[in-house]
């Protein structure tokens, strides 16, 4: 903190306030067809710097003073297009890749091109789409780089602490929906893991895997998905990489208290440019001067190269990597019987990459894509009771699991007149294996020694390994003199041999989806869809056996979930974007436990597998709400989102009665205000609030008898999420100085985590008392604690300290 402070102070006082220059660069494309753009017209807006792309689409801005500018791009026939608060340095040639719209507007009509400049979405699909540049990640108060904490800003997302899920985490919940039901992809390439930590069988973790200086932008689609995305039922998310620099080797240095970051590009050949990065997390070191139990310890590596082969024909390769080691240490200031609890927690190993190949040619009106990848991650878990480790009469957890992807794609794509078509086929080879031991309860006898129910633990080995493919197709239609009224249908169908009847009842998958968008106004839109999705059940449940080796959930079904959604879009000026939508999700065949009888998406999202034990597929859900969006993209000196949900989230389980889900918080809210203070200095605020999750509480008889044997408390399904927990809030605040040198550019910022010292929402944990010296349980006779649990004496531990996480750092570029 003290250097920090003393080199800050010294650049100040060595440079004067004037700017170097910096430049822009890149490359503007039709995003139907992928074909170079000549001639566009590329300016920066309330300057003289302005440039026109080359034969090769190519365009270059130089001696630019350093700065944040709104970049516009302008050509004829297609939508105009404002990329907001585009920052240029002076340390690194700055490369930014656009890509424009066919205008389905008449030609003559510039205030409609104008107006739409800020629209985010496509043909395919009109609605439910927002769009982050990578400067809004960068610069998001709270969001330390996270994209998958920063996406939580958006309308209908929620997450760790906000969406039912331990508040450090990362899931990412959308419009009632499970973690597990958004698919992610980096550059069309499928990556099913992008945070640390990952949940088997679900998502999310404490921190993010994905490197903010290779992304370009991040869209998300909560609903009208395309009939290319397979096993999504809640949210597609792509992140868009931009290439390396041609020009020359360059790179960045992102240090704080929680991390440290490079990464390095430039050309490999005269045809290849490449970005490399390698990250290491001192989150552990910050935790443990802070005194926050949690010690999230991670290596994560990521790279992409591009080479031209020819003209027409471009070659991606990726890669993204991570290391993960997690643990939890009792608070120098834990009481025995907080202390006693944490000790029990597991310990947690795990590591996961993905690499893939994006062959991208350019056929006439089209291009072909062809992306080979491949996805491997291993886990391996342990919890002994008080940390006993080693002693396998307190083993409480013992998991080791691993799960490997190989997946190719191929997809056409194409313009003719006023029609956009697509079709494509997926094929992709699945290996599954897991060794689990858990102890879920002891048995409860009554005074007489009656029975009252049985001991419970999971114990099973497993190895699957199975296909998975699928098709679609996709058309997409303009009509009416001016174009107003574009309509978009899609239908796809997917198999798997790891179902009884997935391998040849296609039928079962078929899932039509259909779209429209109205232009009642020039800057007024009306969008609706309506669409089936399939998602296959995870790995955990498909690779589940009983004891004697038999797989019992083949049998189960794809889960549906089918979408309606409706709403406005107004665009009143090119940097204001306003929305309102309703919708509409209803599920079925969702995964129900046979032991308990309740639904999956009942349990919530923590650190326990989801799905390992026999399900059926008759669960049946809904979710249905309506959201609120304002986007004012930097106009001047300020930049600002609001975003409103209400929302209901409800599932039944094998009683047939709706219950609330465990991310059913009612209602989500966010704020994020930007101002640009003048030379150099930025500051932001973001504020989000949500509805308390519903819980549900302790069986106390049942969780008296076990705990000794399970060391947690049973929870009482007959009173499934009848309770619910205190609404959750967070100010987040964030203040950036950024000075650039001759070659060098810096950024120097201080970040605020829950600055107004808002109380952690969670469920309160169940023990026993223990003794001020924590040698022994307190009981009621004073005498040894029985098997039973008898003279215990039970107690809730609520998880009510109030943390504030302050962030110092800085970032050069060289």
């Amino acid at each position: 903190m003290r250097i920090l402070t003393l080199l800050l102070f010294l650049l100040l006082s060595l440079i004067s306030h004037a700017q170097n220059p910096g430049t822009l660069t890149g490359t503007v494309r039709d995003r139907a067809t992928q074909e170079a753009l000549p001639g566009v017209s590329v300016t920066l807006e309330g300057t003289s710097f302005g440039t026109a792309t080359d034969a090769e689409g190519r365009y270059r801005l130089a001696g630019v003073p350093a700065g944040a500018y709104n970049l516009r791009v302008g050509f004829v026939g297609y939508d105009a297009l404002l990329r907001a608060d585009v920052a240029v340095s002076s340390g690194n040639v700055n490369t930014l890749n656009l890509e424009l719209n066919k205008s389905p507007q008449a030609l003559g009509e510039v205030t409609v091109t104008a107006n739409r400049a800020i629209r985010v979405a496509t043909a395919e699909t009109p609605l439910s789409v927002q769009r982050l540049t990578t400067e809004e990640i960068k610069s998001n108060p709270g969001g330390n780089f996270d994209i998958s904490r920063v996406v939580q800003s958006l309308p209908g997302v929620g997450g760790g602490g906000s969406g039912g899920t331990a508040g450090f985490r990362n899931d990412i919940i959308i419009r009632g929906g499970a973690p597990n039901e958004n698919v992610y992809y980096l550059d069309g390439i499928e990556v099913p893991v992008i945070n640390h930590f990952p949940t088997q069988g679900s998502a999310g973790g404490p921190a993010g895997i994905l490197n903010v200086s290779f992304i370009e932008d991040v869209t998300l689609s909560s609903s009208a998905f395309q009939a290319r995305y397979d096993n999504a039922l809640s949210a597609v998310l792509q992140f868009r990489q931009r290439d390396g620099n041609a020009e020359r080797i360059q790179g960045n240095l992102r240090t704080s208290g929680t991390e440290v970051a490079a990464t390095l590009e430039g050309p490999l050949t005269q045809n290849t440019t490449f970005l490399a990065s390698a990250r290491r997390s001192y989150l552990q070191v910050l935790f443990k001067l802070i005194d926050l139990p949690i010690r999230p310890d991670f290596y994560d590596f990521q790279f992409k190269t591009t080479t031209k082969l020819s003209e027409k024909t471009t070659l991606t390769s990726l890669g993204l990597g991570a290391i993960d080691h997690f643990e939890i240490v009792p608070p120098k200031k834990s009481s025995p019987n907080k202390e006693y609890v944490l000790r029990s927690n597991p310990t947690i190993d795990q590591w996961n990459y993905t690499v893939g190949l994006n062959l991208r040619h350019l056929v006439p009106n089209g291009y072909l894509n062809v992306a080979l990848s491949r996805t491997q991650q291993h886990s391996t878990a342990d919890a002994f009771e008080y940390g006993y480790v080693g002693d396998e009469s307190r083993r409480k957890l013992g998991a080791r699991s691993g799960e490997t992807e190989n997946k190719l794609r191929a997809d056409v794509n194409k313009r003719v007149g006023r029609w956009q078509y697509s079709y494509g086929v997926v094929g992709q080879l699945v290996h599954y294996d897991n060794d689990l031991f858990q102890r879920l309860r002891a048995e409860v006898r009554d005074a007489s020694g009656a029975l009252i129910s049985p001991a419970v633990a999971v114990r099973f080995r497993t190895d699957l390994d199975f296909l998975r493919y699928g098709a679609f197709v996709q058309a997409t239609r303009t009509y009416g003199a001016e174009s107003r009224l574009t309509v978009s249908a899609g239908l796809r169908t997917d198999g798997t041999t790891a179902l009884t009847e997935g391998a040849y009842r296609l039928d079962r998958t078929l899932s039509p989806r259909a779209s429209l968008s109205y232009a009642l106004l020039p800057t007024l839109n009306l969008n609706a869809s309506l669409g089936r999705y399939f998602k296959i059940p995870p790995s955990t449940i498909l690779g589940y056996r009983a004891p004697n080796g038999a797989r019992v959930n083949s049998d189960s079904r794809y889960i549906r979930s089918d979408h309606a959604v409706a709403g406005l879009e107004w665009l009143p000026g090119a940097a204001t974007r306003l929305t309102l939508e309703g919708f509409y999700k209803k599920y079925a065949y969702y995964p129900v436990s046979v032991r308990d009888g309740i639904s999956l998406a009942n349990l919530g999202g923590d650190f326990n597998a989801i799905g390992n034990e026999a399900v059926t597929s008759t669960g049946q859900g809904r979710a249905y709400g309506a959201e609120a969006f304002f986007q004012q993209k930097l106009s001047g000196k300020l930049f600002a989102i609001v975003s409103l949900t209400a929302f209901r989230s409800e599932f039944n389980g094998a009683d047939g009665v709706y219950r609330p889900t465990a991310w059913d918080t009612r209602f989500l809210g966010s704020a994020l205000l930007g101002y640009k203070l003048g030379r150099g200095w930025e500051l932001g605020a973001k504020f989000r609030l949500g509805g308390g999750a519903p819980y549900t509480p302790y069986d106390a008889a049942a969780s008296r008898a076990s705990y000794q044997a399970v060391g947690q408390g049973v929870l009482d399904y007959r009173q499934l999420n009848t309770q619910r927990l205190s609404s959750f809030q967070q100010l987040d605040l964030r203040l950036d100085k950024k000075i650039s040198l001759r070659r060098l550019s810096f950024d120097f910022y201080i970040d605020v985590q829950n600055a107004l010292l808002a109380k952690p929402v969670s469920v309160p944990t169940y023990t026993f008392e223990r003794l001020p010296d924590n040698s022994a349980y307190t009981t009621t006779d004073g005498q040894p604690l029985r098997p039973d649990g008898s003279n215990a004496v039970p107690i809730l531990l609520p998880d009510s300290d109030a943390l504030v996480v302050p962030t110092v750092g800085f970032i050069v570029e060289f």
